[in-house]
């Protein structure tokens, strides 16, 4: 029985090559048997449809005598699933997966970790985290903190190579001066072919003829390491700095990983943060509410004077602008609101309370 290779492309019969390699591609990464739910029958069956409807000649005698055509000489021997495994084969015995002009590498690369060529990325050091405490007006205006930890660090030595000092350097044994071992496994689809980066040079094809003696040629020592790093003015709580580089070392031939300094900010007993804004509160009797006054406040930048306006409600805010937190961009500080609470007594002299009940019959 024929079968319908655009039907099982999902693909109209007069689409384009650009389509047809589209679906094939989807298709072909939806079925691939090394994926989890992955069909190794209809991936064969996709593939069998991308041979005939991907190749112009192919298809021509394809929507002439159908999926039969093979009789006709369409095939010209038959492509079978072991024809395509060879054709998938590189000259090295890894894959290069490159048919009709498309190239697969980078589609089925991730499934092999990282073969086919691919640049390997250089090996590094690891990465650490330190936890810094800052009181409140010190993350407000930045502060510059002085950061003490114990870590692995590059040998003073022989400056991290793993050599001693006047010794020369030999190509690598392990990966013949490649920088990258070649190791092959079986998978469903055959041999495949991985490179990693050499664990002895670490990528860099060459060893030291002596190892330094300080360090036992691993380039690497444990040691206590001193930096002073810059709060920036305005950080927040939680926010993490990094510092490049100031991480461990991993020996010869290896990038040094990064320092994330976390800061943690003290809450303080008079101002709350939000943001950028500062908030206060401040107390005042039921005279100065409807009077108004001049009261003296404690702000970011010390003590200032505001003005509580006449008939001044409980709960109304006081907006300082430009007296709140910097911004980190340095484009200016935020504001600080000051809320006013009018304190209500439960009880009032006789002179008092005759006072107010003439106000009570005045504002009637």
């Amino acid at each position: 029985m024929s079968k319908d290779y655009y039907k099982i492309l999902g693909v109209e019969k007069g689409a384009s090559d650009d389509e047809i390699k589209k679906a094939f591609r989807k298709l072909a990464h939806k079925y691939h048997p090394d994926k989890q739910g992955g069909d190794e029958a209809k991936f064969k069956e996709v593939n069998e449809a991308y041979q005939v409807v991907g190749d112009k000649e192919k298809r021509t005698k394809y929507d002439q005598f159908g999926s039969d055509f093979e009789s006709q000489g369409g095939f010209g021997g038959g492509m079978g699933w072991e024809d395509f495994m060879r054709g998938a084969r590189g000259g090295n015995g890894g894959f290069e997966f490159n048919f009709g002009g498309m190239d697969f590498g980078d589609m089925f690369g991730d499934m092999f970790g990282g073969g086919g060529g691919r640049r390997q990325r250089q090996a590094r050091g690891n990465d650490l985290q330190v936890t810094i405490q800052l009181e409140f007006r010190e993350a407000i205006f930045g502060i510059e903190k002085e950061i003490n930890l114990s870590k692995n660090n590059a040998c003073d030595v022989c400056s991290g190579s793993g050599a001693e000092p006047g010794s020369k350097t030999i190509t690598c044994a392990e990966c013949n001066g490649r920088g990258q071992v070649i190791r092959v496994q079986q998978t469903i689809l055959g041999n495949m072919q991985t490179a990693t980066t050499c664990y002895m040079c670490h990528g860099s094809g060459s060893m030291p003829e002596k190892s330094c003696k300080h360090c036992g040629g691993k380039g690497v020592v444990k040691g206590d390491s001193k930096y002073n790093v810059k709060i920036p003015a305005g950080i927040h709580d939680g926010a993490s700095i990094r510092l490049q580089g100031k991480g461990e070392s991993a020996g010869p031939g290896t990038a040094l990983g990064d320092l994330y300094v976390v800061v943690r900010v003290k809450a303080d007993k008079h101002f709350e943060r939000e943001n950028e804004h500062i908030f206060t509160s401040i107390t005042i009797n039921f005279p100065q509410a409807v009077l108004g006054d001049t009261i003296e406040i404690e702000t970011l930048d010390g003590k200032k004077k505001i003005v509580v306006p006449e008939g001044t409600s409980s709960g109304q805010q006081i907006r300082l602008k430009g007296l709140g937190v910097p911004h980190l961009n340095g484009s200016g500080r935020g504001d600080h609101y000051v809320q006013v609470i009018v304190d209500v007594p439960k009880k009032v002299s006789r002179s008092a309370k005759k006072l107010l009940e003439e106000l009570k019959e005045e504002l009637k």
